[in-house]
């Protein structure tokens, strides 16, 4: 068989590509256990001491845990506001609504120093002082087109005949939305929700602008990295991919247990 060198440009690449992806998280992982005082930036020696005391670095946990609340606090608005406006966006036909669909994917395709700009300068005009409340404000504005548009795809892709199934065994509008509509929405709505929770925990260009004295994990780190990071935050950033992954893999083992089980029913 002859061999041609053209067969290996695919896997080199993509080698190459996921080696790029993965050099930074090996980087954080192995530096969370380095036993450093001031800076981390070179290697001294192995310690768990950096994962049992993690808060012992001064402001590290109170900015994971001002990032938490944002997160949350974020995600319930977003989640909230944008089912509901997906569901008004692909279920009913009213004035403007084709204005409001082309202006949702605005803040999606608006460079964030912009956005982040602007909702900065409107707090200025409207007096508001800057802190958690804008913080979360400004991360619910631009969660909310990615929800919109991730239940919006959920909400076209249901059956009709399902919900007209409902009201035909009597169904109020409210039974039929909670008992049907609701459950079949719920995969498309968590999406959502963990989209939005990923995309506030990680921002760091529009917290910037709006967060005044307080301080979120991202603006935490990005102040500590120019004295070198601290291994701690390395660690809490680590704990958060592990967990991430976990996640992953949960899900993707109980959705091909479900596939299998639904195959041998068919």
């Amino acid at each position: 068989m002859k061999f041609s060198p053209g067969k290996l440009v695919l896997p080199l690449f993509s080698a190459l590509a996921l080696a790029f992806l993965l050099i930074p998280i090996v980087y954080t992982f192995i530096f969370s256990f380095n036993d450093s005082v001031k800076s981390n930036i070179v290697w001294v020696g192995f310690t768990l001491d950096n994962w049992t005391n993690v808060c012992q670095a001064q402001g590290v946990c109170e900015a994971f845990g001002t990032s938490i609340v944002v997160g949350i606090a974020a995600t319930v608005i977003a989640t909230v506001l944008g089912t509901l406006l997906a569901i008004a966006l692909a279920r009913y036909r009213f004035r403007g609504r084709s204005a409001i669909s082309l202006m949702l994917f605005l803040p999606m395709a608006t460079p964030e120093v912009v956005l982040g700009a602007g909702l900065a300068a409107q707090f200025l005009s409207a007096s508001v002082p800057k802190g958690l409340g804008t913080i979360i404000i400004a991360h619910a504005l631009f969660c909310l087109s990615f929800v919109v548009v991730t239940v919006k795809a959920r909400v076209s892709s249901l059956d009709p005949a399902l919900e007209e199934a409902g009201r035909d065994l009597y169904g109020s509008p409210t039974q039929v939305f909670l008992r049907v509509t609701l459950p079949l929405l719920l995969p498309g709505i968590t999406a959502a929700a963990l989209l939005s929770f990923a995309l506030s925990f990680d921002d760091f260009i529009i917290t910037r602008f709006n967060n005044g004295p307080v301080e979120t994990f991202p603006v935490y780190v990005f102040t500590a990295a120019a004295r070198g990071l601290p291994a701690e935050a390395n660690v809490i950033a680590s704990a958060v991919f592990i967990f991430a992954l976990v996640l992953v893999i949960v899900g993707q083992t109980s959705s091909a247990a479900r596939r299998k089980r639904l195959a041998k029913l068919g």
